[in-house]
């Protein structure tokens, strides 16, 4: 909607122009995957732009994943700062927050008949979330405690929904052991373990064998299921990262019993340097790249 907004048009291979989420569908994609913040300086991501964006995916016959950031802004592994309407409150009101925000959420998309399969608790989540409350490295605790929050809100709404721990670096073992240990120590509620894989053409055959290694390690140590929930590359690097996507969707096809579940890229429609980001896997006349190929095989 943001990028719609702007005056960009999507293109097919044969340069006619097609709906974003529809030309995602033709080359092969499944399942679209939405962030949520709270209260936006712009007012995309809101709610009101998320339930808007997750009835045209339905329309498709889309699947559909619900990403919360808590914060107003992007939340990842060097970044998780409170939303402005919650940065006073004290780690009890901060639970209370937390679950009324994904309560109010899910609920607008439950009013609109949307029933999302997946939800992701916080967004790369490597040192927790909510700072400095909920910074898993100095209280795991408290960064459980709002996991546990967070699955209790989203299984009130869609209790058939799973609910995603997401961190980045899928290639980290020892990342992933010390967060998981942590949050299964004190008793954090979650369903699947996600992650981010953005290597580069030169190191992408080591990250992809160690992320399979990871992945089958938290099936067999957690007892959970992985998905791949953002991949990316360069976006001039196509043909480099349709064999690196390739070779991790099979991967992931290829994990302990069937718990791999799938391999979403983001952000797939980022054309022409949009917002400065690169790792798109459109062109700059906004046509998807070879990249895509490897969603349709």
């Amino acid at each position: 909607t943001q990028m719609e907004a702007a005056g960009i048009k999507f293109y097919n291979s044969t340069g006619t122009t097609q709906e974003g989420m529809a030309l995602l569908k033709s080359v092969g994609i499944n399942t679209i995957r939405l962030r949520v913040w709270v209260n936006p300086a712009d007012g995309y991501n809101n709610t009101a732009d998320v339930v808007a964006k997750a009835v045209r995916a339905k329309n498709l016959g889309m699947r559909i994943l619900i990403d919360f950031h808590y914060s107003d802004t992007w939340a990842d592994p060097g970044k998780q700062t409170k939303p402005t309407a919650w940065a006073t409150q004290d780690f009890a009101t901060l639970k209370i927050s937390l679950a009324g925000h994904t309560t109010a959420v899910l609920t607008a998309l439950h009013d609109n008949n949307i029933l999302p399969e997946w939800v992701q608790v916080g967004n790369e989540t490597n040192n927790g979330m909510l700072w400095p409350e909920g910074r898993a490295s100095t209280n795991m605790a408290n960064f459980a405690q709002m996991i546990s929050a967070g699955f209790d809100a989203v299984k009130a709404v869609f209790p058939a929904a799973k609910v995603i721990v997401h961190i980045s670096n899928g290639y980290d073992n020892s990342l992933f052991r010390w967060m998981f240990d942590g949050l299964k120590a004190n008793g954090a509620k979650y369903d699947v373990i996600g992650m981010s894989m953005y290597p580069t053409t030169t190191n992408w055959k080591t990250y992809n064998t160690q992320c399979y290694a990871n992945m089958n390690d938290m099936v067999s140590r957690y007892g959970k299921e992985v998905m791949i929930v953002e991949a990316g590359m360069s976006w001039d690097d196509a043909t480099d990262c349709n064999t690196f996507l390739t070779d991790l969707i099979a991967k992931t096809k290829a994990v302990t019993a069937n718990k791999g579940l799938g391999v979403l890229y983001w952000e797939p429609e980022a054309c022409n340097n949009w917002q400065g980001y690169s790792l798109g896997a459109f062109d700059n006349s906004c046509k998807p790249t070879a990249a895509m190929n490897a969603f349709s095989k």
